[in-house]
Parts: C-alpha cells; sequence; structure tokens
C-alpha cells in the first residue's frame, strides 16, 4: 500500500509546474528568461519533488510502515515536503533545524506534524549544515529505528530532478533550452537538472548559483543570511562536468533582486530565487536564447525575512539593499512578466 502510494505522489509530481517568460530590461537590451515556478508544488517549493524521490527510494529498500519515524537535517523546504508526504502515510518525522529557519517555515513544519529539534552551535565555517548531521548522528544513535533518507548522499536526490525537472524543462522549450541557472545547496537538483537536459540537449549551459560563505563551490567560508542554499561542505553530487561556470552571489544581492522583481510584477520569489535573478543578470543572459531561471520557491516562507524591512535592519543590511535597489534603477534594469499561453 506505501510503494503505491508513494508511486502515486511521485507520478502527480510528474504534473508540469509552470514555466513562465520573464523580460529582464538592462539599459537598452531587452531579453527574455524563462522561469520554472517550483513554488507550484505541492508544499510550495522544488523540494516537494526531492522528498518523493527520497522516500520512494527508502521504501522500496524497506516498506515505511505506519508508524515509521524519519528524521532528516534540513534548512526547511524538504522538511516540510517529508513532514506532508509522510503524514499523509502515517509516518511521524523529525525535522532537525537551525534559528535560521524562517518563522513561517518553523510554523508550516509543526502544522504538518513534525517534530522540531533546534541545534543552537554554528559549525566551524560559521553555518549549520554540519552541526545539524551531527544531531541528526545522535538521534539515531539514541534511537536505532529512526530511518534516514540522506538527502546529501542518496542517488535519489539526483536522480528524481533527472527524471521529472529536467525532463519538464526540455519538453517545455521544445528542446531549445540553452541555459539553465539554478540555485545549489546538496547539489543533487543541480546534478539531476545537468544530467537530464543535457542528455537530451547538446551544448546546453548549465550555471550554479551559490551564495557568498558557502562552501558548495566556493572556496572561502562564512555565514549568510539566506537559507535553502548554500551549505558548509562541498556535494557529493556535483561533478566538474555537471555545469560550466559557479556564479556566487552576496545575501544583500539576491535580497535587492527578490524586491526589484515582486515592485515591478507582483511576482515574489524566494532568497535563493532573488540569488538566481541576480546571477542570471550579472552573466549576460542576453547571450542566450532561451535561458531558464530554475526558482525554488515563493515568497510565503520569506515575507518576515528578506521583505521585511525590520528583519533587513536588524541584520544590518537594509541601507545596503536599499542603495543596490537604486544603483539597479539607475543601470536602467527592471523586471516585465509576459503574459503567456502555457
Amino acid at each position: 500500500m506505501t510503494g503505491r502510494t508513494l508511486g502515486r505522489l511521485l507520478s502527480d509530481a510528474e504534473t508540469r509546474s509552470p514555466l513562465w517568460p520573464l523580460t529582464v530590461v538592462a539599459g537598452r537590451k531587452r531579453t527574455r528568461l524563462w522561469l520554472k515556478l517550483e513554488g507550484h508544488n505541492p508544499t510550495g517549493s522544488i523540494k516537494y519533488r526531492t522528498a518523493l524521490g527520497l522516500l520512494d527510494a527508502m521504501d522500496g529498500e524497506r516498506a515505511l510502515t505506519p508508524g515509521s519515524t524519519v528524521v532528516e537535517s534540513t534548512s526547511g523546504n524538504l522538511g516540510l515536503a517529508l513532514a506532508s508526504v509522510l503524514a499523509d502515510l502515517r509516518c511521524r518525522f523529525v525535522a532537525v533545524v537551525d534559528p535560521k529557519l524562517p518563522l513561517a517555515l518553523r510554523d508550516r513544519l509543526t502544522a504538518a506534524g513534525a517534530t522540531l529539534v533546534t541545534v543552537r552551535e554554528p559549525d566551524a565555517s560559521g553555518g549549520y549544515l554540519l552541526s545539524r548531521l551531527a544531531e541528526v548522528a545522535r538521534l539515531r544513535v539514541e534511537d536505532p529505528g529512526l530511518r534516514w533518507p540522506d538527502q546529501y548522499r542518496n542517488p535519489a536526490n539526483p536522480d528524481v530532478h533527472r527524471r521529472t525537472t529536467a525532463r519538464e524543462l526540455v519538453e517545455q522549450t521544445d528542446g531549445q533550452v540553452d541555459a539553465v541557472f539554478v540555485a545549489v545547496s546538496t547539489g543533487g537538483t543541480l546534478a539531476g537538472i545537468s544530467d537530464g537536459v543535457r542528455g537530451h540537449v547538446s551544448g546546453a549551459a548549465v550555471f550554479a548559483v551559490d551564495v557568498r560563505g558557502s562552501l558548495v563551490t566556493g572556496d572561502v567560508a562564512g555565514s549568510h543570511l539566506l537559507t535553502g542554499i548554500g551549505a558548509s561542505r562541498r556535494s557529493s553530487f556535483l561533478r566538474p562536468g555537471h555545469y560550466d561556470r559557479a556564479l556566487s552571489v552576496t545575501d544583500v544581492e539576491a535580497f535587492v533582486h527578490c524586491r526589484m522583481a515582486a515592485d515591478d510584477t507582483g511576482l515574489a520569489v524566494g532568497g535563493s530565487g532573488g540569488a538566481v535573478l541576480s546571477a542570471a543578470l550579472a552573466h549576460g543572459i542576453d547571450r542566450f536564447r532561451n535561458p531558464v531561471a530554475v526558482l525554488a520557491d515563493g515568497a510565503d516562507n520569506y515575507r518576515f525575512t528578506c521583505y521585511d524591512d525590520r528583519w533587513l535592519a536588524e541584520r544590518g543590511v537594509l541601507d545596503e539593499v536599499r542603495a543596490g535597489i537604486v544603483a539597479a534603477r539607475s543601470r536602467g534594469v527592471r523586471y516585465e512578466l509576459e503574459t503567456w499561453d502555457a
């Protein structure tokens, strides 16, 4: 029964999330950028696909029966997806989180039935990933019955994006996608999309978008405000051939483009989406005919973080964000959402 239920959910996840055209204006240049809006997935993010892939693989190894308990480290979106699917399967979920978890996501996790365990001490790089993983290991020693999908090393993570997300991108662009910009954390989404797109479209460029201070693609560790992007260690999924170039974005640059896109179009994206928009614009998307930006989630979980002046001020970046918007406007940067019969 569990396997059939997961199979149905996985099949449902293959219904297309929208691909929508955005015109990026930079001075006299006007470029169409296709937006893959993963916030339209059932739990509001691309991690819904990841959760289904991980749980399907776990169930295939040993059935997830009612009463089973799953534990995972999460910055929020994957945890919410796991909690929601596991609740449907009458299983329990323990989410190991950290203080950077947005309040809206914390509330949604709790409402979905998750038990939250919060680590307080950052790891040596200034992030919390390694601390969360240490807590997962401790909990599993304490309770050997806990099941751990291990999103950081499980090949089911990239595989589900190769089979679903990448396939959709190729189909929705009639095989004409020639550049893809994807935020990285575990690296599973990028690895799967890269393998899937390049398996069908020869010469497509793939760009890894990372946050400054992350070690996923960078070499200098440091703290950052963005969640859902970056990590305190290298990805176990990514190989040099998975992407053509890594593009590093600061917190402020991401927040600037979150706000500009929302102000210009009414389309509010998550923090990692702002990073992807910033990176795509900075890298000269006008060189491509059909560039695609994969936006992992919407703004629902971030209205009290990067869209909140008080939150930005408390973290000392409000003036920088405002100055960044003024500077971008002075260069003629704006976004226009096109009408489109999807």
